[in-house]
């Protein structure tokens, strides 16, 4: 059921943004096999019967030398937008990173998405870079910044 629902807010989420078909449970199967409650988590944020948010925290690059590095993915459903739930799942992320054994924290934020590069900014990550004009979005040549938090 979580599979479901998580796909769901995932899509709701970015649609318009970096997907350009739906998301379904059977297409995100490899994906939820990469979780690792203990090492890479997905986290839904529900408040009362309703997720509104989800966090996943993935492995970065594969290698042995990336393995206290995680690329982080915050989500928010539209409708929960500056409600502070992206904040809430990021804290959480923050706080579980010396128990996951996290020493690195990246994202990867489309440049014009001001409200998400002012989340993590707010909770102390750093610009490291800028991939100019990577990705085409609705005909439109966008830049990914790459954000960074060493956590200790």
């Amino acid at each position: 059921m979580h599979k479901s629902l998580t796909c769901r807010v995932s899509w709701r989420s970015i649609f318009g943004a970096a997907k350009t078909t739906p998301v379904t449970v059977a297409s995100r199967e490899p994906w939820f096999r990469e979780l690792d409650p203990e090492r890479r988590p997905l986290g839904l944020l529900e408040r009362g019967a309703v997720i509104c948010g989800w966090l996943w925290l993935r492995s970065f690059y594969g290698r042995p030398a990336y393995r206290a590095t995680v690329e982080a993915g915050v989500y928010t459903a539209p409708e929960a937008r500056r409600t502070g739930v992206g904040a809430e799942v990021l804290a959480y992320a923050i706080a579980a990173a010396p128990r996951l054994s996290i020493r690195t924290i990246l994202a990867f934020v489309f440049g014009h998405n001001a409200a998400s590069l002012a989340l993590f900014r707010r909770f102390g990550f750093r610009e490291w870079g800028t991939l100019p004009r990577v990705a085409e979005l609705d005909g439109i040549e966008r830049d990914l910044r790459v954000v960074g938090l060493q956590t200790r």
